[in-house]
C-alpha cells in the first residue's frame, strides 16, 4: 500500500492514523535495538506506545493479538518466563516505507537453542505502535510457550 512521506510520516487511511515514515522508523527501531541489545529495560519498555499491539503466531496459548500495555506487558512477561530468552545479536533492521524489521537471534530454552526471529513493527508517535513476531521454529517456540511460567 502506498504511502505519501510528508517530513517522515504518512497516512494510512485503512488504520485511520498518522503513522512514521522511512525515516523515523529507522531511527526509533534502531535506538530500541541498541536498548535491548544493552539490556536496558526501561529503554525497551518505554519504546511500546500505550496503544501497542503485539500479534504472536502459532498454536501456543500465548499466540494471538495482545492489545494494549497490560496485555502486551504480561504477554512478553510470559512468553520471556517460559523460553528464559536471552537476546544474542541484531543481525539487522530493515526499513521499508511503512514498516521496519529486526533480524534477531535469541537463546531459548533450558538447555539454550538458538534461534532466529523476525520482529516486524509499525511505528507510531515515535513509539512502537504493532508488532508481529515471527520464528524460526513456530514448533519449538509453541512447545516453550505451551509451558506453564
Amino acid at each position: 500500500m502506498p504511502c505519501g512521506s510528508v517530513v517522515g510520516v504518512c497516512w494510512q487511511r485503512n488504520l485511520g492514523s498518522w503513522m512514521a515514515g522511512r525515516e523515523e522508523t529507522e531511527r526509533i527501531l534502531h535506538e530500541y535495538a541498541r536498548a535491548w541489545l544493552a539490556s536496558d529495560l526501561e529503554k525497551v519498555l518505554a519504546s511500546y506506545h500505550d496503544d501497542i499491539e503485539l500479534h504472536y503466531m502459532g498454536e501456543s496459548p500465548l499466540a494471538g493479538t495482545h492489545k494494549g500495555r497490560d496485555a502486551a506487558f504480561s504477554a512478553l512477561g510470559q512468553a520471556s518466563v517460559r523460553t528464559s530468552r536471552k537476546l544474542i545479536a541484531v543481525d539487522d533492521v530493515l526499513v521499508g516505507d511503512t514498516l521496519g524489521a529486526l533480524l534477531a537471534i535469541e537463546e531459548l530454552g533450558d538447555p539454550p537453542r538458538r534461534v532466529r526471529r523476525v520482529l516486524l513493527y509499525r511505528v507510531q508517535d515515535e513509539k512502537l505502535r504493532e508488532c508481529w513476531l515471527f520464528d524460526e521454529d513456530q514448533r519449538f517456540v509453541d512447545r516453550l510457550w505451551s509451558k506453564e511460567g
